[in-house]
């Protein structure tokens, strides 16, 4: 099969430079080709019959990183299938900015606090572990535990913490129910508790792509119309119980519903609440800090 034998049907599903650019990640990952080897032929030395079938899977609007098995996310490689979200560019961002931010804290107070506080990070509803995975990553010095309700996505997250060669502690909680019981104690309080929860209501479906809706697990996706806040809501109310004075919370979040997640913020507690944008310049993000 020659180059433009795989690119140039994917046109169908997408426009021709995202065509290009998918078919250039798949040869890039599954078999290590660089630009340079597609224009010499490397192409034409792969397996026909292997390279018809994931052309065919990509036809049907599977998403690339689920026919790889793989996805790049702040300089790393992680494993997923549609048993997690595709880690996302914005995600990306809101981990620089807990990286940024904590590194700096933590010259700042120049040992003021006890070691275990600073270093206790809470990512709740993991996924593939994107979120927990860098941060253990980029702030070696912390302890990471993540949750998540489901168990695919702690299987695959374990998988990609040793793929990274990072120890995170994974545990199975489902922060909806029986919130009481998820209070650790008290020595075992938080210094920053960070989340990308469900938060797209059923409404907004009719503009999400189809692969996202196909193949993506709604269970990491959608929220009751009803409750647009009801991870924020919950989480928030935990993280005001085990964060430490001065802890942080940190959200990626619905732009839709931001100013209602500020005014939740505040009503559980929280001060120095900061929004920040994405690439898109859309609200995105938002930290609350616990008074001390």
């Amino acid at each position: 099969m020659k180059y433009e034998e795989l690119w140039k049907p994917l046109s169908n599903v997408y426009d021709s430079g995202e065509a290009k650019a998918v078919a250039r990640y798949l040869l890039e990952v599954r078999y290590g080709l660089t630009m340079t080897d597609i224009v010499c032929g490397g192409v034409e030395r792969l397996p026909e019959e292997e390279l018809k079938e994931l052309r065919s899977r990509l036809l049907q609007g599977e998403p690339v990183q689920y026919v790889v098995g793989v996805a790049e996310f702040c300089g790393r490689s992680f494993h997923v299938e549609p048993g997690v979200l595709i880690p996302r560019p914005e995600t990306a961002d809101l981990c620089q900015w807990i990286i940024r931010k904590e590194t700096g804290e933590r010259r700042k107070e120049k040992g003021e606090r006890r070691k275990e506080e600073r270093e206790s990070i809470l990512d709740i509803g993991t996924g593939s572990g994107c979120i927990a995975v860098t941060l253990a990553s980029e702030l070696p010095e912390s302890k990471v535990t993540a949750w998540d309700i489901s168990d695919d996505a702690l299987r695959i997250a374990q998988q990609n913490a040793r793929r990274n060669n990072v120890h995170v502690t994974f545990e199975q909680r489902d922060i909806l129910s029986h919130p009481s019981s998820l209070i650790p104690h008290p020595s075992s309080k938080w210094s920053t508790i960070v989340s990308n929860p469900p938060y797209i209501c059923p409404s907004e479906q009719t503009a999400m792509d189809r692969n996202v809706l196909t193949y993506e697990p709604h269970l990491a996706l959608f929220v009751p119309e009803e409750e647009p806040l009801l991870f924020y809501q919950a989480i928030s109310r935990y993280a005001r119980h085990t964060l430490h004075p001065g802890g942080s919370l940190y959200f990626e979040a619905n732009p839709l519903y931001m100013e209602a997640l500020q005014v939740l913020l505040r009503q559980e507690g929280f001060t120095d609440i900061i929004v920040r944008d994405d690439q898109f310049g859309k609200h995105r993000f938002i930290m609350g800090r616990k008074g001390i």
